[in-house]
């Protein structure tokens, strides 16, 4: 049995094991989403936000279990990890304004930037002579902080109904243990599935046991997993040119749905910040899907796009490109046809 499969098992056994306990200790750490203190917040009882609990706690397992299989990147990203899952809890508990969120997004990605975890593709125009070294790194450096902050807020917000985060996370990380693999990069395709398993987890504690919500401490971190793996996915043996698509077309469901919502709010003058049932799901609610059907669409559009980028990687680069625009044309017909209708909070009016 291969590294990532045994990795991907125990994952999955492990987050299997303590989601009862990360449950309890939500519980009484009155980590609790109270039902109605927001208007997009309908369940019917008082929930633990146990997702991010269980989440940490199984990768410190595994990587207690796996010493073997760390190195100084993985490292960077599970301590840039911990920090985001620290405010996560601290939002969880409180209540955040945007800037404490962002200072603690921001403090993650300054750890990973500072042990060497960051995008490089800037370096090309500078080896070419465009731009010089210095305003290279700049580049680099701000790509990293929009793409690894952009993530890990595009998967809290798509978290509006139980199951399409975590169902997003086995899919996305999935997909990367698998590219890892081909790619040669064994240490990236151990933690991807071990990501794999331990969504796998909270996929059935948050939809099948319907026990505990993610709660941004359990989203969030989940989302700067799949940012950190997206940087640290370095096919060396692909077209550099066409090789950077796959990250973006493997966390496209997240991104569709972050664009979607802050086009559709700032369109109608709304604060991007609050919590509305104006996501990709609710729309689809709106439009007479059922809410297992709603889920299933939008898992099933992150497989079609994932297995789409899995071509792209044999594929010439020039059909790999036109592969990834046509598909960015798709998302931008789908993205302007959804947002032409209701929400989900306009149809209750």
């Amino acid at each position: 049995m291969n590294q990532p499969l045994l990795s991907l098992i125990a994952g999955a056994f492990i987050s299997l094991t303590l989601g009862y306990p990360a449950y309890l200790l939500a519980k009484r750490l009155n980590l609790m989403d109270i039902p109605g203190s927001a208007p997009h917040k309908t369940h019917a009882r008082p929930t633990p936000l146990a997702g991010g609990i269980l989440l940490m706690l199984t990768l410190l397992s595994m990587a207690f279990l796996s010493r073997q299989w760390i190195n100084n990147e993985i490292k960077a990203v599970l301590a840039g990890g911990f920090v985001i899952f620290a405010f996560g809890l601290w939002d969880d508990k409180k209540g955040l304004s945007a800037a404490p969120k962002l200072l603690g997004q921001l403090s993650a990605s300054a750890v990973l930037i500072a042990c060497g975890v960051q995008v490089y593709f800037m370096t090309i125009l500078s080896d070419a002579g465009y731009i010089t070294p210095v305003f290279a790194q700049v580049l680099n450096i701000f790509t990293t902080l929009f793409w690894v902050i952009g993530i890990t807020n595009a998967l809290n917000m798509i978290d509006s109904k139980d199951g399409i985060a975590a169902g997003l996370g086995v899919i996305a990380s999935g997909f990367f243990a698998g590219a890892a693999q081909l790619a040669g990069q064994p240490v990236i395709a151990f933690w991807s599935a071990a990501l794999c398993g331990v969504s796998l987890g909270l996929y059935f504690w948050n939809k099948t046991a319907s026990k505990f919500f993610l709660g941004d401490s359990g989203a969030q971190t989940l989302g700067f997993f799949l940012a950190s793996l997206g940087i640290l996915y370095n096919p060396l043996d692909r077209n550099p040119v066409s090789s950077w698509i796959v990250p973006i077309m493997l966390l496209a469901a997240p991104i569709f749905d972050t664009t979607l919502v802050v086009l559709s709010r700032l369109k109608r003058k709304q604060s991007i910040g609050t919590g509305r049932r104006d996501h990709t799901y609710h729309r689809l609610i709106s439009m007479g899907l059922s809410p297992r059907i709603a889920v299933f669409t939008v898992h099933a559009a992150a497989l079609t796009v994932g297995g789409l980028a899995f071509l792209s990687l044999y594929l010439p680069p020039l059909l790999a490109l036109t592969l990834f625009l046509a598909s960015l044309v798709g998302g931008l017909f789908l993205l302007l046809w959804l947002e032409r209708k209701p929400t989900f909070d306009e149809t209750d009016q």
